[in-house]
């Protein structure tokens, strides 16, 4: 897949007024708090029922192929993102005209788009009532692809992939627009992502024009099946891809990391090892398994276009993949049934994995912002120093540390309201060591690795 070389990025409207956000941020300003209760009741608030409905809904589009039909009103890409649009205004009417909804995108042209193409996404704005610059998004797939990627007239119902990560977006908007949060929170649905990550890439370049202060990017593609090709039945487990070394990493930062470290530690990484904490803590049954890759093997999806323009981004999604059921024209060969039909999507499960997402984006924007500025010394020496920039809304800092080898900030001490602590016979050659930021009601930022290489 590739991205293009050159667009100009373009904001196609909005059903918010600035006077109309900046109410709603200030209604919202006396509301902000958060406890532990309100997190284990969000992570488990989707409803399976109305993700279904979503589901549905998105299949019944027929196709949703990037290059498919743009004006009808039943079918095809058009009709699926002005059903989003509506959808989010829906949401919006029922939290006080809380979301700011815009539709983001670009003529764009590449290998799979043979001609200037205009791709939409939707992006719905929950603002945050005391850092609204600061941005947590979740995203899932518009569009949708048979077996030949330009086949824009067959049937593709993408159940799977990806409504269902659709449909969680749609569904953590309904349940998180019931609160409300000092950091930004951003529900998005990207297009053209199976022509080429194109969404992505408008979307995270648009992101940079605007200057959004982006803390993270959850990319949900394929959250609904739980039977693998393999033969196994797993509901229990998900995984999230995360880059271990950033895309932007400089030739100086690089040499920085090999004699200092990091490798395993860039802000996705470590964005990924939050959200297993937020699932190993709040979510009933699910175990998340953290994987030392950018993405599956060889394969590509919507997270990876963030990376590449700096922002800590990961992808969800399920753990037991059926390779019958992505890509495939739909029909019978040699006895197998090939198609991503609604009948194999795990209602349940998907909505196990959006409570994770939704408890992970509440958590982010309930949190202080990461430190910034994170260094480290101790070398000839028994003691490990740990400095940083203080950041708004933090009440104390937490220090963190693992062995080397370890996968999980497995040792932490909370330091107080400073900007620096020495860590006492404790040796820098022996550990990793990160800082994050607490927020008064007890929640943590995600972790920072000192240096470029961890820097969020």
């Amino acid at each position: 897949m590739s991205h293009p070389s050159k667009y100009k990025r373009r904001e196609i409207g909005s059903s918010m007024s600035n006077v109309t956000i900046a109410i709603a941020a200030l209604l919202g300003a006396a509301s902000v708090s958060a406890t532990e209760k309100d997190l284990y009741e969000i992570a488990t608030a989707p409803s399976d029922e109305r993700i279904a409905d979503d589901i549905q809904t998105l299949v019944d589009f027929g196709t949703r192929h990037t290059l498919s039909l743009t004006q009808s009103n039943s079918r095809g890409i058009g009709a699926a993102r002005r059903w989003l649009a509506n959808e989010f205004e829906e949401i919006s009417e029922n939290c006080g005209q809380c979301l700011e909804i815009l539709t983001v995108g670009d003529i764009v042209s590449g290998p799979r788009i043979p001609n200037p193409t205009e791709v939409v996404n939707i992006v719905a704005i929950l603002r945050g009532s005391e850092d609204p610059n600061r941005f947590i998004i979740m995203s899932g797939d518009i569009d949708s692809r048979v077996s030949d990627p330009m086949d824009s007239e067959s049937d593709s119902p993408g159940a799977n992939d990806n409504a269902s990560g659709l449909a969680g977006v749609l569904e953590a908007a309904r349940v998180l627009t019931k609160h409300r949060f000092k950091a930004s929170v951003a529900f998005v649905g990207l297009s053209g992502e199976e022509q080429g990550l194109y969404g992505g890439a408008i979307l995270a370049e648009y992101a940079l024009e605007k200057k959004w202060n982006v803390d993270a990017v959850i990319n949900n593609d394929m959250i609904g099946n739980i039977s693998g090709e393999n033969g196994v039945v797993n509901n229990t487990t998900a995984r999230v891809f995360s880059e271990g070394t950033r895309y932007t990493e400089t030739e100086e930062e690089a040499r920085m990391r090999r004699f200092q470290g990091g490798e395993v530690d860039s802000a996705s990484r470590n964005l990924a090892r939050y959200i297993k904490r937020v699932g190993d803590q709040y979510v009933p049954n699910l175990d998340v398994m953290v994987v030392y890759r950018l993405d599956r093997f060889a394969r590509g999806g919507h997270h990876r276009p963030f990376n590449e323009v700096g922002f800590p981004a990961v992808r969800i999604m399920e753990t037991n993949e059926n390779y019958t059921q992505q890509h495939q024209d739909l029909g019978e060969r040699d006895g197998v049934y090939y198609g991503d039909t609604i009948d194999h999507v795990n209602f349940k499960y998907a909505a196990k994995i959006t409570g994770l997402n939704a408890a992970t984006l509440a958590s982010l924007a309930w949190a202080p912002p990461p430190p910034m500025s994170v260094e480290i010394n101790g070398q000839v020496s028994s003691d490990t120093t740990l400095s940083w920039n203080k950041v708004k809304g933090a009440e104390y800092y937490r220090l963190h540390w693992r062995l080397t080898t370890s996968p999980s900030w497995d040792y932490h001490r909370d330091v107080g309201d400073v900007d620096t602590f020495t860590l006492d016979d404790i040796v820098i050659d022996n550990y990793y060591f990160g800082v994050s930021s607490v927020s008064e009601q007890g929640i943590a930022s995600p972790i920072v690795f000192p240096g470029p290489a961890g820097a969020f």
